[in-house]
């Protein structure tokens, strides 16, 4: 009947689990049947041992909001098909490991969840910076053997990190009640912040934990508030289109560092934290002042962070009323705004390789005026997103991918659901 040889994958692909499937998934389940099978029984045959719960925690596409949740700004993001999952089976100790496919076997000790030296960078931060954040709340992490498969590409600006942050944090909640994924999120970015050395902000753990689309003002930290727009992007007839340029993310800390650097230099001129404590109209009326103490680059990311936030704003209420062209409209102006003022679309002082520029050109010849697009993600190097009208999708993606290759072009849906456990009857 199959190749699966566990009485659990044999179960999950005879139908086991489709209730969660669908929920997740939404009703052709048919591809996710097979791939939660081979992860059960590829946990089975590495681990020596039944799974006992599956977990799945889906990547991101900041939709509008550029580099603005760091400065405590406004963004609108969403949860998309594309996922990490895991089968996982508790241990009586505090050791937790974890093989990934294509990345190989992860091992992090939960005896001492302080922060250690030389483990910057590395996975195995992230897993205890969650855990100690974890703990901090009363929640006692636990070891665990995890079995992990992903379709997020990493790198390809649809953040995998946040993803299996995301994960970790459901499988030590052992699934994230819907009080609890505001937390989960904070969770994972401390960790990022703290643990693995990466400064960031909230936006990318939110959209993985919540699902959907949503509305996220972090003007308080603490207690971001949060609405979900129920817009269907794909009714509205339009495709969201993820595209990879092939450019790498390699030492871009550094290009990332300076947006929030030169942004919290402008905050510090008026005494400020970030930008979203200083007055739009203090701002534009020491414009010229700026420019001498910090320099342009400083105030042209400055400007863009105040255009960038209201354009989330006016997005939100356009989306409500189901306004398609008007919202398109604002993703081109945030478009011109990353290139132009934020200047996230090639790395300094880049000229043979400038990463998303080609792309996003590419991008306007095919798309003549329909649609829009911009830089998606950190930038400088990555992906791209276009919103591609559904009877061009299939032309444009040629288009694209004869420039940048065959698969560059990742024609993505909005999942419902954020980071989950699935249950299996």
């Amino acid at each position: 009947m199959s190749e699966f040889s566990t009485s659990t994958a044999k179960k999950i692909y005879t139908g086991g689990m489709d209730e969660s499937l669908k929920s997740v998934y939404g009703y052709s389940i048919e591809h996710q049947q097979i791939r939660y099978a081979k992860l059960a029984q590829s946990f089975e045959e590495y681990f020596c041992a039944a799974p006992e719960g599956f977990y799945s925690a889906p990547g991101r596409s900041e939709l509008v909001g550029n580099h603005t949740d760091h400065q405590r700004g406004r963004v609108i993001a969403a949860s998309v098909d594309m996922d990490i999952i895991a089968a996982v089976k508790k241990r009586s100790d505090n050791a937790v490991r974890i093989f990934s496919e294509g990345f190989g076997l992860i091992e992090a000790d939960l005896s001492d969840l302080e922060k250690a030296d030389g483990e910057e960078g590395t996975t195995q931060s992230l897993i205890r910076g969650i855990a100690f954040a974890l703990k901090d709340k009363g929640i006692m992490p636990f070891g665990f053997d995890a079995y992990m498969v992903s379709d997020v590409p990493a790198g390809s600006g649809v953040s995998s990190s946040a993803a299996f942050e995301i994960l970790v944090g459901n499988i030590f909640c052992e699934g994230a009640e819907d009080s609890m994924r505001v937390f989960l999120a904070q969770a994972g970015q401390f960790a990022e912040n703290k643990y693995f050395g990466k400064p960031s902000g909230l936006m990318d753990q939110l959209a993985s934990s919540l699902g959907g689309i949503t509305y996220i003002d972090f003007h308080d930290a603490s207690a971001p508030q949060i609405e979900n727009i129920p817009f269907d992007i794909g009714k509205a007839g339009y495709n969201l289109c993820i595209v990879d340029t092939h450019s790498s993310h390699a030492d871009l800390t550094n290009e990332y560092s300076d947006i929030f650097d030169e942004m919290k230099q402008v905050a510090s001129y008026y005494g400020k934290e970030v930008l979203s404590e200083v007055s739009t109209e203090a701002f534009y009326s020491d414009f010229k002042k700026l420019r001498e103490i910090l320099g342009d680059r400083a105030v042209l990311r400055a400007m863009h962070f105040f255009e960038e936030t209201e354009r989330v704003r006016n997005a939100r209420d356009i989306l409500k009323k189901g306004d398609i062209d008007a919202f398109l409209d604002i993703i081109d102006r945030s478009g011109r705004s990353s290139f132009m003022y934020l200047q996230n679309a090639y790395p300094t002082g880049s000229i043979k390789e400038q990463g998303l520029a080609p792309a996003l050109a590419v991008t306007e010849k095919l798309l003549g005026g329909k649609g829009a697009f911009r830089v998606h993600g950190g930038g400088f190097a990555g992906t791209i997103q276009a919103f591609v009208p559904t009877e061009m999708t299939a032309a444009y993606k040629t288009g694209i991918e004869k420039v940048l290759g065959e698969g560059s072009c990742r024609v993505v849906k909005i999942r419902k659901v954020g980071g989950t456990r699935l249950e299996l009857k």
